[in-house]
């Protein structure tokens, strides 16, 4: 009898320990749910992807902040300003830490903008400059500088004179406003016309190839284009090839896609502005988490930021493979894809 009351007590005692670490491990769970909720979160608002570099950018932009330990929570707005307005307030009613903005329209997100602000926290303009907002950093590339890298190409290629046409972006894209300006800038005091402008909404490239086709004629009499970005140029020179001139007039652009990369090897696009979007991503990510811990802190008067800008480089055939293939932006069997050695 004295033994199973023994026994008794022991298995009394061994559940009372069992449950005691039971309830230990259960503080400690809570602990570490307690601090998986202090991990920093970052909202990542794009205009859309149809470019191709967006991918890019996310993917590089999600992978850095990770080994920072920081969440991204990324949307998609599919080119819409009332779509990306509407994520938008979502993320701030999920309390993120920092919003991370590529704008739908540069003078359209203000409001958003003292929004986030008001509940503290952080909004970064990615790539485009959001326009009258109190945002904490602008970070892109030096866009008036492509503009002026575009325009050297052009010049260089027909002696600093001629007739052009631009392609470019549409206006609710800041950035078109600063290439435009460094390409005037650039050809300003030669003999150089510009023909005409066209501002492709949304960035859909088909609308130049349309514009093309319903002004065949200009073909005939000017010298150069300057297309707004890669995407633009390979619907140009779809064109022209359509129509027997391709590589007859120089193309210059931005973004170094791969299918311009290809026809720069292959001769039908002069040239394209590189953009190192590896740094400008992962610096991106480094900025952000590195704001939100100050707005954590409240200690947001100690950012010192406001603007950072990286530096393009222009590629053509003389480069592309230093920069491109050797960088390691495109592969050289893709980007040769379409050459007989």
């Amino acid at each position: 009898m004295k033994k199973k009351i023994l026994i008794y007590v022991c298995l009394l005692i061994l559940l009372i320990v069992q449950v005691l670490s039971g309830c230990e491990n259960k503080n400690e769970t809570g602990t570490e749910n307690d601090n998986a909720n202090e991990t920093i979160q970052i909202g990542l608002s794009f205009d859309s992807f149809v470019l191709e570099r967006w991918t890019r950018d996310r993917d590089i932009f999600v992978s850095k902040a990770a080994t920072l330990g920081a969440e991204v929570n990324v949307q998609n707005a599919n080119g819409s300003l009332e779509t990306q307005r509407e994520q938008l307030r979502y993320l701030i009613s999920k309390n993120v830490d920092a919003l991370v903005i590529v704008a739908a329209d540069c003078d359209g997100l203000s409001d958003i903008v003292t929004e986030a602000k008001k509940k503290g926290i952080a909004v970064i303009a990615y790539d485009r400059l959001i326009n009258d907002a109190d945002i904490d950093l602008y970070i892109s590339f030096d866009n008036r500088y492509v503009g002026e890298l575009m325009a050297g190409s052009l010049m260089k290629a027909t002696g600093c004179e001629g007739k052009y046409i631009m392609l470019t972006g549409p206006t609710t894209d800041n950035n078109i406003k600063m290439i435009e300006k460094g390409f005037m800038d650039k050809i300003s005091g030669n003999d150089i016309e510009i023909v005409d402008i066209l501002h492709v909404e949304n960035w859909r490239a088909e609308y130049a190839y349309e514009y093309l086709e319903n002004n065949s004629d200009i073909i005939y009499e000017i010298d150069g284009i300057m297309c707004g970005n890669d995407s633009i140029a390979t619907q140009v020179t779809k064109f022209l090839s359509e129509n027997g001139m391709a590589g007859d007039i120089p193309v210059v652009a931005q973004d170094a896609d791969l299918e311009a990369c290809q026809h720069i090897v292959e001769g039908t696009q002069l040239m394209t502005v590189y953009k190192p979007i590896d740094i400008l991503a992962e610096k991106a990510a480094e900025a952000s988490v590195y704001i939100a811990q100050k707005y954590r802190e409240n200690n947001v008067e100690s950012i010192d930021m406001e603007e950072v800008l990286i530096e393009p480089v222009a590629v053509d055939k003389n480069n592309i493979d230093k920069v491109i293939i050797a960088g390691g932006f495109h592969l050289k069997d893709e980007v040769y894809l379409n050459v007989k050695e």
